[in-house]
């Protein structure tokens, strides 16, 4: 098995785990310790934006609106909502969940 097969396979196991270690969790105090733990402060500032930007596009909110309500930049904005037009529809599955 060449290395970038075994990398590849690594990873899918990593993240499978990690999806599993989420699912596992039944609080949102045992989210916050988990992801306090496993994020940085900067990603647990970034990760939670992308979803309230995702959440405002979804409200047809604009760009202008979205960067007023969130902080967030243009940048941020077009990759939020690039994955909301190309992406697995994971952005708008949670949307109506919660």
């Amino acid at each position: 098995m060449d290395d970038k097969k075994m990398e590849a396979e690594k990873r899918a196991k990593n993240l499978d785990v990690f999806f599993s270690a989420i699912l596992a969790l039944e609080s949102k105090d045992e989210c916050d310790k988990f992801f306090e733990d496993i994020f940085t402060a900067q990603e647990l500032i970034d990760i939670p934006q992308r979803l309230e930007v995702a959440l405002l596009l979804l409200a047809d909110k604009t760009y202008q609106e979205v960067r007023d309500i969130s902080g967030a930049s243009n940048s941020t904005i077009t990759r939020v909502n690039r994955c909301l037009k190309y992406g697995r529809g994971g952005y708008k599955n949670i949307e109506e969940r919660i």
